[in-house]
């Protein structure tokens, strides 16, 4: 997880206390190993939280029911993320809808912790300012469940051409061939087996 993206959110002060998705660790969570707390949160979908085709709508409820727990080098936060995505089927560009539900684990070192000082800035998150960004492991665990070509069903047979008999009213198993345009004045010339030069 990037320091970069960790921070997106905030200052070089750390994650934005305003932010819904900045968890105050010092007050929701003793130092104590072994401490643990549920954290339930229904939270705003940030702009672009998804993939070119797909994705979370900008302000589309997320909803989180995490597990806050208190380790020797940070804050293990895990749980599960569920949110409904929306987007283009890649056959025929008609509307996709989805519900998706992934499993979110993420480590969070406290400063000058042994994990902090023996990892480089982007193998793993950190605690600043006694607050964690969970927006980013969030977005990591969300992006990667979605389809990079979404079908609004598994049998789409694409876009429908503007011509009558359409793919998509072609009954299943008959041949659906079609001339390329940049072919068709050839086809035209040649067409009943003539041999003109």
């Amino acid at each position: 997880m990037s320091t970069k993206s960790t921070q997106a959110h905030g200052t070089q002060d750390g994650p934005d206390p305003t932010s819904p998705w900045t968890v105050d660790v010092a007050r929701e969570l003793s130092r104590r190993p072994g401490t643990m707390k549920r954290w339930v949160r229904d939270v705003p979908a940030p702009e672009d939280f998804g993939l070119e085709v797909i994705g979370v709508p900008a302000g589309e409820e997320i909803h989180l029911d995490l597990r806050l727990e208190s380790v020797v080098e940070g804050v293990l936060a895990s749980g599960t993320v569920t949110a409904d995505v929306s987007g283009e089927c890649s056959r025929c560009l008609g509307a996709v809808a989805e519900h998706v539900e992934v499993t979110v684990t993420e480590l969070y070192a406290y400063p000058h912790s042994a994990t902090d000082s023996s990892t480089d800035a982007e193998e793993v998150s950190r605690i600043v300012n006694e607050k964690i960004d969970l927006e980013p492991a969030v977005r990591d665990a969300v992006l990667l469940e979605l389809p990079n070509a979404p079908l609004c069903r598994e049998e789409c047979p694409g876009l429908r051409p503007e011509e009558p008999g359409s793919w998509a009213f072609v009954p299943a198993g008959a041949p659906r061939e079609r001339i390329d345009p940049r072919w068709a004045a050839l086809q035209e010339r040649f067409a009943g087996g003539s041999t003109e030069s």
